[in-house]
């Protein structure tokens, strides 16, 4: 197999786009794959290489990156030694950094003879279930799309009230990262591009009107990202299919670092359901 990690991919946003590809090098064209990490996550979180490698073993183009502004460099693409960045990513950003990494692989001479450019598909997890299914939306070189415990609305994800007058004033608030134990912050700017792009940023209007065949895979233990944003996700677009993983947390009973040379039995349903959904919709 072939494995790629780390290649820097220009994006819109100045910060380059980290980059890793895996693939089985035969010369014949393969369905494409991009996958989006979430919310203080990275492309090497626990399980993801495994993920990447399980489905570059059943004939996939898989790729995945990390947000250029989600606290990672070049020199460090694992956890988060640029907090400047983290603190000024935006919803907008992601958007636009998936769209430069469909560009990248879409005029790639170096895989244009293992890469069906016709056949892409996203793979979001958490917020970067929100994040693939908007540009699914807006771009029509996707042509399915899944979501991992994917987020069905960011306007509540917000601080609210007091806390958002708070912020407001301050122009900055802190999460505390539980494994890294850094704080963590958020720039008022987050909120004032979501207001400006509300549009764009809206996932109910999005999944209503998919055009393209969508899989919806959640966990019925997720604490972070309840189930019921999945079966609203299946409600607004009824054509989507909704694959509840039982027993299953928000990161399929997974966890970082992975030292683990096999995945979870619930992460491996939700790469068999891929799987099968994505040969299906041919």
């Amino acid at each position: 197999m072939e494995i790629i990690k780390n290649i820097k991919i220009e994006g819109v946003h100045t910060k380059p786009i980290v980059t890793d590809v895996f693939y089985k090098e035969n010369h014949q064209s393969k369905k494409v794959i991009i996958f989006c990490h979430g919310y203080k996550g990275f492309k090497d979180w626990g399980a993801w290489n495994l993920m990447a490698e399980a489905f570059a073993n059943s004939g996939f183009f898989f790729i995945k990156f990390n947000f250029s502004h989600n606290g990672g460099t070049p020199e460090q693409p694992i956890d988060f030694p640029d907090l400047e960045a983290f603190g000024n990513n935006n919803y907008s950003k992601e958007l636009d950094d998936l769209g430069s990494v469909i560009d990248w692989i879409s005029k790639n001479s170096t895989y244009a003879n293992e890469i069906d450019l016709n056949d892409i598909s996203l793979i979001g997890h958490s917020r970067g279930g929100g994040i693939v299914l908007l540009k699914s939306k807006e771009d029509l070189r996707v042509k399915k799309v899944i979501t991992l415990a994917g987020v069905s609305d960011y306007k509540s994800r917000f601080p609210k009230n007091e806390k958002f007058e708070k912020w407001k004033e301050k122009q900055v608030y802190f999460v505390k990262n539980g494994r890294t134990h850094q704080k963590m912050p958020h720039f008022f700017q987050f909120y004032k591009d979501f207001e400006k792009n509300k549009k764009r940023l809206d996932i109910e209007k999005a999944a209503q009107n998919l055009q393209i065949p969508q899989l919806i895979i959640h966990g019925n233990n997720d604490t972070s990202v309840l189930i019921k944003e999945a079966e609203d996700l299946h409600k607004w677009n009824p054509k989507s299919e909704f694959k509840n993983i039982k027993n299953a947390d928000h990161v399929f009973n997974i966890f970082h670092p992975w030292k683990e040379k096999t995945i979870s039995k619930e992460l491996g349903e939700v790469i068999n359901s891929a799987i099968i959904f994505l040969n299906k919709c041919s």
